[in-house]
């Protein structure tokens, strides 16, 4: 059977090529009835329709927006906070006909999404400060919009108020008397694993909100002469972070709180409490922050730093849904910086310090 073309379905309609080109690609230009006869043609003679990546070069655009990611692309299924910020983003581009394709911020045999693949913008999200893929992205001129990134003037950013979140969480603990806490937080460099002995050092060239977490803990804790363990988890999940509050909570002085970079953490120190015979809030308070839906799933209900990860993906697809329009009309892009707020969220897992 011979292969169907653009010319097939021009000679069988009895019109130019550029008329069937244009139903496909400008339909602007054409009347309605004449398009709906050719597409009626090119279905009868099964077209399934022009090359994409030829009609990628004829529109000038490749229909696609990209979301970098780390190196783990399932991180955005597994992590409640991230399929919240992707779903948001899919609800916001679904009017703009737009598709959404995850990136790798790493390679695979030769290939490197942040340079090879065809898309007309990027959000840049959970991204390690070590990566290329970002430099990349630069280097290639597409619209960028920086996700719970290191505000950059250049750039559209859309963030949550990690510090201030953080500080809620530690002064909850301060109030109630503690001063011994210890800190499980996340975002290192892979194989850093333990309890650091200069965090604010160690923490230099950390992911930006791991960074203002651990700043607004210890801003809290330090001047109120609290005494403060911190200890990496170097992969996100419970049982990784229930080994290191093990330690924590094993040694003469233990923490009576424990406050952590995420509600996943801190289910890990709940279960370390648990797995030493500890009662919470009793023994031990245990503070998470993200308020995802696993903060109500464990037991005791986790006190927690709520965010709104679904409006920040919204806020994060408006602003490069703007850039694009903005790239589009050969517009600059405005830099603008939305910061979302945090909130405390008390439920049963903190409480005062033991006498």
């Amino acid at each position: 059977m011979a292969r169907v073309t653009l010319q097939t379905i021009a000679d069988e309609v009895g019109v130019s090529r550029m008329t069937v080109s244009n139903a496909f690609n400008r339909p602007d230009q054409l009347s309605a009835p004449m398009r709906e006869k050719i597409l009626a043609t090119a279905d009868r003679l099964g077209y399934t329709g022009p090359d994409p990546t030829a009609r990628a070069l004829v529109r000038g655009s490749t229909g696609a927006v990209g979301v970098l990611l780390t190196d783990d692309l399932a991180y955005g299924f597994r992590d409640a906070v991230a399929t919240d910020f992707l779903a948001a983003v899919a609800d916001e581009l679904r009017p703009t006909g737009l598709s959404l394709t995850l990136l790798s911020s790493e390679g695979r045999d030769g290939v490197v999404p942040a340079r090879d693949v065809a898309v007309d913008g990027v959000l840049v999200f959970s991204c390690s400060l070590d990566s290329t893929a970002r430099d990349w992205l630069v280097k290639r001129g597409l619209p960028l919009v920086l996700v719970d990134q290191e505000p950059d003037p250049a750039f559209p950013s859309v963030r949550i108020d990690d510090y201030h979140g953080a500080r809620l969480a530690a002064q909850h603990v301060v109030d109630l008397g503690h001063r011994r806490v210890g800190i499980l937080i996340s975002g290192g460099s892979p194989g850093t694993v333990g309890r650091l002995a200069d965090p604010r050092r160690d923490a230099e060239g950390w992911k930006y909100v791991s960074r203002r977490r651990l700043a607004g803990f210890l801003d809290v804790l330090e001047p109120a002469g609290a005494t403060v363990v911190v200890h990496h988890v170097d992969q996100y999940g419970d049982r990784v972070a229930a080994e290191q509050a093990r330690l924590m909570l094993g040694s003469d002085a233990r923490p009576t709180a424990i406050l952590a970079y995420s509600d996943v953490l801190a289910a890990g120190g709940l279960r370390a409490a648990e797995e030493l015979g500890l009662t919470v809030p009793g023994d031990l308070s245990v503070v998470g922050f993200d308020d995802n839906p696993l903060a109500t799933r464990v037991r005791p209900e986790l006190t927690t730093v709520r965010q709104d990860a679904y409006a920040k993906g919204t806020s994060a697809a408006r602003a490069l849904t703007a850039s694009l329009r903005a790239a589009k009309a050969d517009r600059p892009v405005e830099p603008v910086e939305v910061v979302l707020p945090t909130e405390l969220v008390v439920r049963e897992s903190s409480g005062p310090a033991p006498g």
